[in-house]
């Protein structure tokens, strides 16, 4: 240890030699005859300092003092060990050093084999400490890196699974004669349902993040539609019995789409991007398909997007259709016309009319201009 020094302070020479005498073989040692040497002396040897012998009554600063100026400067006592100095033995003094900060007191006259395991077993218990913070701040450190790997993973997996829906949910509504702004349309109806959702109704479970998976899978939607033929597709007449049948069928074929890509998504949005592909057109009173799922037997993430995608195909012009106006649309979708909606999603979307009227109009003056 003779690398590492111990500060000895006393106004009395005899004390300090004496003190010094015990530590001289383990410890380089420091000499300070007041509070002002003393805090020089631990400014510059800050580093080196394995512990600090402080006597209490001393002129210009005592020993209190003194660690009241080590607290206030970055708590240095709670990385060096003060044993405080005194021929005081009362519980009074003891209780106060222990109170300002020391880590023990040592009485006058001094015993030497006292004085040395008392600061020996101080010194070790501080080492301990100190070398416990400091592996407990690199196992901190690693830790904080690891993290933001794995975030930074995490959102290279989302952004992958983003990507893996836009594209196959685009390919589908170009083909459908859709353009992006459907999806566009979709998703923000979805997300603006959504948050009014989450903040009324806190008994539906949403959170931001699940938000986030519940809006990007919602494009999925349609994705079955790749197995329906064109005559049906894109007839602009009425469908028969028999044609609404294979249209309907686009939710079911849609799910052995998703499922086949089940190794390469994330499994939280692969599972709801399966069940909002499979049950986005059942309805709350069990009249929808393919399942004929009633109440809240469908998810609140399937039901938002059914009611999403009712009014979008409302206010957008369709093969069979040209565009209602979004008054309208608004009263076929609350009128029950589209079929039957929870009175919860039903009161968001009367909440959320205005935000949802104003995408409609943004995405179709987009649309408008670039044609």
């Amino acid at each position: 240890m003779a690398d590492r020094s111990i500060l000895v302070v006393d106004d009395n020479e005899i004390n300090r030699g004496i003190l010094g005498e015990i530590f001289k073989d383990q410890y380089n040692i420091l000499e300070a005859g007041n509070g002002i040497e003393a805090m020089k002396s631990i400014e510059e040897n800050e580093e080196k300092l394995a512990a600090i012998l402080l006597d209490i009554v001393m002129p210009e600063m005592d020993g209190y003092e003194v660690l009241e100026a080590m607290r206030k400067k970055d708590n240095l006592n709670d990385s060096i060990p003060v044993l405080m100095i005194t021929a005081d033995t009362s519980t009074e003094a003891e209780r106060t050093s222990y109170q300002k900060g020391a880590a023990d007191v040592i009485h006058k006259p001094f015993d030497p084999v006292i004085v040395d395991k008392r600061v020996s077993r101080t010194v070790e218990l501080f080492d301990s400490k100190n070398n416990l913070e400091v592996q407990v701040d690199d196992q901190t450190r690693v830790l904080k890196k690891q993290f933001a790997y794995l975030k930074k993973q995490e959102e290279r997996l989302k952004n992958s699974n983003e990507r893996v829906i836009d594209t196959i949910a685009t390919i589908v509504e170009f083909r459908s004669m859709e353009t992006i702004y459907h999806l566009k349309r979709i998703k923000g109806f979805v997300r603006t349902l959504a948050l009014t959702a989450m903040n009324n109704y806190p008994e539906l479970g949403l959170n931001p993040h699940l938000i986030d998976v519940i809006t990007q899978a919602s494009a999925m939607h349609d994705i079955g539609k790749i197995s329906v033929p064109d005559s049906i597709l894109l007839k602009p007449g009425r469908l028969t019995s028999e044609e609404f049948e294979v249209m309907k069928s686009h939710t079911t074929r849609g799910s052995e789409v998703i499922e086949s890509l089940r190794d390469v998504q994330d499994k939280e949005y692969f599972e709801i991007c399966l069940d909002i592909c499979r049950h986005h057109h059942e309805r709350y009173d069990g009249g929808g398909y393919p399942d004929g799922l009633k109440g809240d037997e469908n998810s609140i993430a399937a039901q938002l997007t059914a009611i999403s995608d009712a009014y979008d195909a409302l206010v957008s012009d369709r093969v069979y259709k040209s565009a209602y106006p979004v008054d309208r649309a608004f009263e076929m979708i609350k009128n029950g016309e589209c079929g039957v909606f929870s009175p919860k999603i039903l009161a968001c979307f009367e909440f959320a009319r205005p935000d949802l009227e104003r995408l409609v109009a943004e995405t179709k003056a987009a649309e408008n201009a670039e044609n």
